[in-house]
């Protein structure tokens, strides 16, 4: 992310109380997770209500962070949003929308629907993780248990991409560095419906939270870290 892609004077102020606008300038392969949030069918497929048209769009970019981080001895974790009865979201389900499209969410987020896949454009190898999240961060203690594994696998850096930008893609970074990990949003690897609302979350996580970075701009990272290592 450049500071002509920041709203005006956002990176002055970023400058200002971090003294540089991104806070990592390097990402070391072997401690770093990809986190791929929610690119499932029922925010992909044409067919679905609540597909994100522009979630599509990057999957090339996130295949190729897969595959660049994964040559390099880094993690990939596929997670996908979830309905589980045992572990109700009362909240978001009963009182944040109408009943009838809970139910349609409900029944879309069920494992093993068609709705609950992962999009099949991904370029998922056998060692990635797959992991359900129940909630819109993966990161909160009672959505998924994929902090706990990515701390035993010596991880300490996350990539974040996916969809929606500024709601379960924010919310998992945004909880990911409250956990301690020192986390990016990557500004061409995550999608929201609305453009302006995909800047404005770039924009706030950027200022306090963590980096933004392209995915080209992530990739060369991890290759200089690499070749330090080898020096």
């Amino acid at each position: 992310m450049k500071e002509t892609d920041l709203a005006p004077g956002l990176a002055e102020r970023i400058v200002k109380v971090r003294g540089r606008l991104h806070p990592f300038e390097r990402i070391e392969p072997e401690k770093t997770a990809l986190v791929v949030i929610d690119l499932q069918n029922i925010f992909m497929a044409e067919w679905s209500n609540y597909a994100v048209a522009d979630a599509r769009d990057v999957v090339p970019n996130v295949n190729r962070l897969a595959d660049a981080l994964r040559s390099r001895g880094g993690t990939i974790a596929w997670v996908r949003m979830t309905f589980d009865p045992a572990n109700p979201w009362r909240t978001f389900y009963e009182d944040m929308i109408r009943p009838e499209l809970a139910e349609e969410l409900k029944a879309g987020f069920e494992p093993g629907s068609d709705g609950h896949a992962l999009w099949p454009a991904l370029e998922v190898a056998k060692e990635d993780m797959i992991l359900d999240k129940t909630r819109f961060s993966a990161f909160l203690p009672n959505s998924s248990d994929i902090a706990e594994r990515l701390v035993a696998k010596g991880i300490d850096t996350v990539l974040v991409v996916g969809t929606v930008t500024n709601t379960c893609c924010e919310c998992t970074a945004r909880d990911a560095m409250m956990m301690d990990f020192k986390t990016t949003m990557i500004s061409d690897g995550c999608a929201a419906a609305v453009p302006a609302l995909h800047a404005g979350a770039l924009g706030n996580f950027i200022q306090v939270s963590g980096d933004v970075r392209t995915a080209d701009e992530a990739i060369a990272m991890m290759g200089q870290a690499a070749a330090a290592a080898a020096e």
